[in-house]
């Protein structure tokens, strides 16, 4: 960030306070104002030439108002930020946000305290608008700063915040793999996200979208850990959250966790509507993930055998030629047109785009099977026999395994045929298989007369040894 850029965002964030005062003091205030004013402004106007200087004349704002008030707030602000992203100091940038945080106990009002808190724990955990110049801490520093807000939340009495901060502090951890810190952190986030009794309605969607949010951090955990059974009971449950408002890159978590385990059980419809609903959610919320669920889309389309164009929906259509997807756009065009050959040009020749990321190369193998037996199923049409070597040699596969994907195809019944391996032949029943099918029929209907036939004079050989004579014999008479 550029130093014009920062003295921009101070002065955004200038116009931002609100602060409560009673109406008595305002008169007695006006002039030691103006003259407070001066100061701060004269204070910023030295951070880029005088660092040094800039905190002494900040630290004097705060040292000469006897009460917590605005500016001195504001001073404590521009401390914290100075230390921590521009000197390098997280300890001194702890000590000025613990004081900072005393002020939030009287006259800052709850909703500037609450974004002026959450902007510094952004920059702290590498998030958000200085997340490229946030310097790398010890963990327990990190902690020390969630910590402080924790204290100071519970002598608030403000939930809302020291819920989002935990929101906070449990993604920082799951970008660090750190699970043994998040896990605690979860727990005690259930307990306060789970919806009250006797709440009313709009406390229930706010408590609802928090409990999104928390799913989304779990759903991620229990992926990287590859807990399958729990990724999918968090999902769920995630499903079932129908009281809520949440931010759209939430839901784009979840759908494209979702979508992933899908494609692991190879459920390609309920994949495709999950990661179609991922992708467009990323979209809305301007998420850089939505190009690799978009990936993700276009594989699973193909996976299923889709004759459906993934890129011809208004949502997906302008990222057609993007040049993260044109490999894949390629892939589908080979795929719709049954060019193994150049499908598999296509992959080696952009690994980086599609076989970079480790969950596509784990259906590579998938997919050129399914393109192969789509062009099995394609090639054999007309005829009704073909050499399984010829076959081969097309896909650039071994006879075995040609041989493999021909059998599976037949279990499968969608070709009719059966293999002749002494002349190593595909046979096809591609004339006559109806009629085929209807003498089989009446084969099975003749052996099953026979069978009953048989039945029938076995019981009236056994009624004649018994001594019945004629079959009437031994009847009893009625009337």
């Amino acid at each position: 960030m550029s130093d014009d850029e920062f003295m921009m965002e101070d002065a955004a964030d200038d116009e931002e306070y609100d602060f409560d005062y009673d109406d008595d003091d305002d008169a007695g205030m006006e002039d030691d104002a103006g003259d407070v004013e001066n100061q701060y402004y004269k204070a910023k106007s030295l951070k880029e030439e005088n660092a040094e200087g800039a905190l002494k004349a900040f630290r004097t704002i705060v040292d000469e108002q006897p009460e917590k008030a605005e500016w001195g707030f504001k001073a404590l602000k521009q401390m914290t930020k100075m230390n921590y992203l521009f000197l390098h100091r997280p300890d001194e940038a702890l000590a000025t946000y613990r004081e900072l945080l005393g002020y939030t106990k009287s006259h800052v009002t709850r909703n500037y305290a609450e974004k002026s808190i959450n902007n510094i724990l952004d920059y702290v955990g590498g998030e958000g608008k200085h997340a490229n110049i946030s310097p790398k801490v010890p963990l327990d520093t990190l902690e020390k700063f969630y910590e402080a807000t924790r204290v100071a939340c519970e002598e608030a009495k403000n939930e809302r915040l020291s819920t989002k901060s935990n929101l906070k502090l449990a993604k920082l951890w799951l970008d660090r793999k750190e699970y043994a810190r998040l896990q605690p952190i979860l727990k005690s986030l259930h307990a306060t996200c789970a919806p009250g009794n006797g709440a009313s309605s709009s406390e229930d969607q706010t408590k609802g979208s928090l409990l999104l949010e928390l799913y989304a951090i779990e759903i991620q955990m229990y992926s990287d850990l590859k807990e399958n059974r729990k990724l999918k009971e968090i999902y769920n449950a995630a499903m079932q959250v129908k009281n809520a408002i949440p931010h759209p890159r939430i839901m784009g978590v979840i759908r494209e966790s979702g979508g992933k385990m899908w494609m692991m059980e190879r459920s390609w419809d309920k994949a495709s509507t999950d990661l179609f609903e991922s992708f467009r959610q990323y979209d809305e919320s301007g998420s850089p993930q939505r190009i690799q669920v978009l990936k993700y889309l276009v594989l699973t389309y193909m996976l299923m055998g889709s004759e459906i164009n993934p890129f011809d929906s208004q949502e997906t259509k302008p990222y057609k030629n993007d040049p993260q997807i044109i490999a894949m756009t390629s892939l589908v065009s080979a795929y719709q047109t049954r060019d193994v050959q150049e499908a598999e040009r296509i992959l080696k020749a952009n690994r980086a785009t599609i076989g970079a990321d480790p969950f596509i190369q784990y259906f590579i193998d998938d997919l050129l099977r399914s393109l192969r037996t789509q062009y099995i199923v394609d090639t054999i049409k007309p005829y009704t026999r073909m050499e399984l070597d010829h076959l081969a040699k097309t896909l650039n596969v071994t006879r075995a395994e040609a041989e493999g994907l021909v059998v599976s195809l037949i279990l499968d019944g969608r070709i009719k045929g059966k293999i002749d391996q002494v002349q190593g032949l595909l046979v096809l029943e591609r004339f006559h298989a109806e009629e085929n099918k209807k003498y089989r029929a009446m084969d099975s209907m003749t052996t099953e007369l026979a069978r009953l036939s048989r039945a029938v004079i076995a019981e009236k050989v056994a009624r004649d040894g018994r001594g019945g004579g004629a079959w009437g014999a031994g009847v009893p008479a009625f009337g």
